[in-house]
């Protein structure tokens, strides 16, 4: 549980440098998966930073993965959220209403609920079909992220934010799944591809507005679906007789990171544009705006 957590902090304190990032460049004329823009992004010391913070997150992540259920560590990664939005209010002084200082807390509880009842993670390995589900899914993300382009903006960001929850949820699974470097088993090629896919939305929805509206979808995807998938195919289970508390727990930290959706992207970015975004963060910092 400690390596979930980690991994929170991790993307959480990363989601701040990526977003401000994805909004200091010029959107491509995609709608959906624009590798182009992930290109432009990545020239942006802020979203290198935040990468290396999502590789250190991804390895505690693993670790977490290998020893707890995926319903545990996928609620403790939707907490990122409750972090992003504690090191807003103190690095950047974005101030938190009431309502958003209950909804951390109200993660906090739902994650010591789901500490307290979470059992170790299962040993079932779901077959070959699921492997290969995994790649199908992975696959359609794509498909879904590249059609998204032409919706208007509000199911868009929707659209693009639950896609890239399918994709980071993907990744999730498959980890379980993988037990060895084996070029032949499809989970390896699920994972890379639901991966990357998974950046390309994400980036896609940070650079375009409505963040908070994608960013909801994104906690949805890579939350609800995987934790189904541990317990129905996996064997992920929960401490005797306290299952009640696990589903109350993980309910309860999803809907405290829902509140907090907003601060998926940099703050105050949610209206700006990226040039003038990019100043006022620095502003907000202490730093003089270039």
């Amino acid at each position: 549980m400690i390596c979930a957590l980690g991994s929170a902090v991790c993307f959480g304190a990363a989601s701040v440098f990526q977003a401000l990032a994805a909004r200091a460049v010029e959107p491509g004329t995609g709608g959906g998966v624009d590798v182009a823009l992930l290109w432009r992004a990545l020239r942006q010391w802020r979203y290198v930073a935040g990468l290396g913070l999502d590789g250190l997150g991804f390895v505690l992540q693993i670790v977490a993965l290998r020893t707890l259920p995926i319903y545990a560590v996928g609620a403790a990664l939707a907490a990122s959220l409750a972090v992003t939005a504690v090191l807003a209010s103190r690095l950047l002084h974005v101030r938190l209403s009431r309502t958003e200082w209950g909804a951390v807390a109200v993660v906090c509880l739902g994650l010591a609920m789901l500490a307290l009842a979470a059992g170790r993670e299962g040993h079932e390995g779901g077959g070959a079909g699921l492997s290969w589900g995994l790649l199908v899914v992975a696959f359609g993300v794509l498909a879904v992220g590249a059609a998204a382009g032409r919706l208007p903006d509000r199911p868009r960001a929707l659209t693009l934010g639950l896609s890239a929850g399918f994709g980071f949820g993907v990744v999730e699974i498959a980890v379980r799944l993988i037990d060895s470097f084996d070029l032949t088993d499809p989970a390896l090629y699920a994972l890379l591809v639901g991966g990357g896919g998974a950046f390309l939305l994400l980036t896609s929805a940070l650079n375009r507005g409505a963040v908070t509206t994608a960013t909801a979808g994104l906690v949805l995807g890579e939350t609800i679906g995987p934790a189904l998938v541990g317990v129905v195919w996996l064997g992920d289970r929960t401490r005797e007789g306290l299952g009640w508390l696990a589903v109350l727990g993980f309910a309860v930290a999803v809907a405290g990171s829902l509140t907090l959706a907003r601060f998926g992207e940099a703050p105050g970015a949610e209206h700006g544009t990226g040039g003038a975004t990019e100043a006022g963060a620095e502003a907000e910092a202490g730093a003089e705006p270039r």
